[in-house]
Order: structure tokens, then sequence, then C-alpha cells
């Protein structure tokens, strides 16, 4: 019988980079997927200290992985590795039983791991996005008569107090079609995009936030008014903004002077590689929103998009699961931040804009020899 392959045969096999690293953090064995991120040979490898090769910029992981005795395990964190510059990996480190000092790190292209849950049909974020679509036909009956109760207060209403019953009727409307959507969110097919006013949208949603209650919360404006207009779906990313703002103003709720700052600019330099596409999309609109709320758990921080994960008490943890993939859906990308020196929460947004094509002042007219 042929005896099983050891131990260092499997983790040269593996398609992810794994290090082995000494006391002092020097690296004593690396596979070929590690030669191959690092830019080097094993051979070159060899004695070289950790950071000299890869900086994840983030103090606190650099200071976790110090400790020799720390199992880590963090998601999507951005560092330079080696020949290859900037990543976005994520990160494994186990200390190695009965080796006092030594480690092993695994580093997991972003990418890599993204493409592999998207190709996969029982993943648990395409399950609690499902979720919902369970309670659809329940959620629609008592929409239909909120709509109507709407209207026939409008008909009763003062001229003044219309606006709000209109909004009603408009909300319950946007709701319903994002019902629809949410039933079919499962599927890889794009949602509908059309040029959009960032801020008219946001506007709009800092209307129904203050509407429903939040009108304690100071909301501050930053935007940038010569913005160009994002290439979005209206509906979603209403329900995108909807989603940040009210979980912003819920988080700094209990704060003596509450705040909530909208910002917008232009971004250049983040481009959108997708296969299949021969031309990058562009992401150069950034739309952040801000509150001087405590911050999420630092244990949660790095799963917060992933379905049930949530630091509110009744908290279902679908709402930024959710808009993490109406976000991915527009093409665009959100990420979270958190500032302790300022004690500032971010939600930052990279959105499409419209492209605009310029013809040549010389070229010639259509159908000209």
């Amino acid at each position: 019988m042929r005896p099983s392959p050891d131990h260092a045969r499997l983790i040269a096999s593996l398609p992810y980079a794994v290090i082995l690293l000494r006391p002092g953090q020097r690296i004593a064995a690396v596979n070929v997927a590690g030669e191959q991120l690092l830019g080097q040979s094993a051979r070159r490898l060899l004695g070289k200290p950790l950071k000299s090769l890869v900086d994840f910029g983030e103090a606190r992981l650099m200071t976790m992985l110090a400790d020799a005795d720390v199992q880590i395990n963090a998601r999507d964190m951005a560092a330079r590795i080696g020949r290859a510059g900037a990543k976005r990996v994520h990160v494994i480190v186990s200390p190695v039983a009965g080796w006092e000092g030594w480690q092993t790190l695994t580093l997991i292209e972003s990418a890599e791991v993204e493409g592999f849950e998207e190709s996969g049909s029982n993943t648990h974020e395409e399950a609690g996005l499902r979720a919902p679509e369970i309670l659809a036909h329940e959620i629609k009956n008592p929409l239909a008569g909120i709509r109507g109760a709407a209207q026939l207060l409008g008909r009763k209403a003062k001229a003044s107090d219309r606006a709000l019953t209109t909004l009603i009727a408009d909300e319950v409307d946007r709701i319903a079609s994002l019902i629809d959507q949410m039933q079919s969110l499962s599927s890889r097919s794009a949602v509908p995009a059309s040029p959009v006013n960032l801020h008219v949208a946001i506007r709009r949603a800092t209307a129904v936030l203050e509407a429903g209650g939040h009108d304690n919360v100071r909301i501050t404006e930053e935007f940038d008014p010569s913005l160009p207009m994002v290439l979005v779906n209206s509906d979603a990313l209403l329900q995108v903004l909807l989603n940040l703002l009210t979980n912003a103003a819920e988080a700094c709720a209990g704060e003596d002077d509450p705040e909530l700052t909208i910002r917008t600019r232009f971004a250049s330099g983040i481009m959108l590689r997708q296969a299949g596409q021969a031309q990058p999309i562009r992401l150069p609109i950034e739309l952040t929103v801000t509150d001087n709320g405590p911050g999420v758990d630092p244990e949660l921080r790095d799963h917060i998009f992933e379905p049930f994960v949530s630091s509110k008490k009744q908290g279902q943890g679908l709402g930024l699961a959710l808009v993490r993939k109406l976000v991915r859906d527009m093409n665009g990308r959100i990420s979270h931040e958190r500032d302790e020196t300022r004690g500032l929460t971010h939600f930052r947004i990279r959105l499409p804009m419209v492209e605009t094509r310029r013809e040549p002042e010389d070229a010639p007219a259509a159908g000209a020899n």
C-alpha cells in the first residue's frame, strides 16, 4: 500500500501562501504559492525578517502578530507584499504546537476568496439574503394597506401636511419595489443602472431619516457640488443610504451631541477589474457616512458585512449584508473604518460615474469620405 504524502508535500501543494516563521519572525520555510506572492524563491527568502517583505499597515494587527502565542484570523486587510505591491488579503496566523515562538502565516488574496464564495450555491451570504424572500408576500399585503391609508389621509390633510402623506406613499412604493428586487438578489444579473444625482438621493434619504424620528441627530453635509452623475440603480442607492444613515443615527444617539456627517468627493485612481471585461470600471465618486458613536465591537469589525453578524441586541444582521450586495451589484465597493483617535466611524462607498464621450474636434462627420 502506497504511503500517504508527508505534511511538507501537502503544504507545498496548497494554492495559498503558507509561510513558516521561526522566533523573531524570520522566514524558515515557504511553499510555492508563497514564493509566487512574495516574488522570490524560497532560497532567497530563508532567514529574512517578515517585516521586510510584508507590511500590513494596521498597527493593531502588527502588534498581535508580534505575539507568537496569539491566533489571528483577519479578513480583507490592506497590505504591501514584496514585489506584488498593494494587496488585500485574508490573514491567518497560528502558533506551532510544541515549538515556542514558531508561527505559521497564511495569506489568501481577497479576490480569490470572493470569487470562490460567489461561485458556491450554499454560502452564508446567499442564505441570509434569501431569508427576506420568504417573507416577501406577507410584507407586501400590509404595505398595500399602509399606502391606501396614506392616500386617504392625504385627501383630508391640510396642504402643509400632504408632503408627509406623499412621502409615506412614495416610500411604500419604493419598499415594494425593493422587495421585488430582493426576491432575485441571489441571481448574478446586474440591477438596471441609470444616471442619478447623488446629492438629490442623499437629501431624500435624510428627509426619510428625520421623518422617522431621528431629527435629534445633527446632520452635516460636506458636498462637492461639481460631482458628475453616478451610474447606479436609484432605488438600490436609496436603500443603501437609508440603511447607512439609520445605522449611523442609532449608533450616535446616546452621545451628548450626536452628529452624522455625509461627505462626497471626487477621488480618482480606484478601478474595478471584472472577469470578461476588457476595460476596468472607474470608481471615482466617493460617499462617506460618518458618526461620532462608540463604533462597532472590535471583534465584529472584520465581519460586519457578513449575514447574521450584528452588534445590535435585536439586530438580525442582514442590513449591512444587503448593503454590500446592493453596492456590488451597482459595480461599487464599500468599506468600514474606525478612527479611535477622533472617535469616529466611517462607512465609505466608491461608485461609478456616468462617463461622457467627447468626439475629437477635427473628427470627420459621419458618412464623410
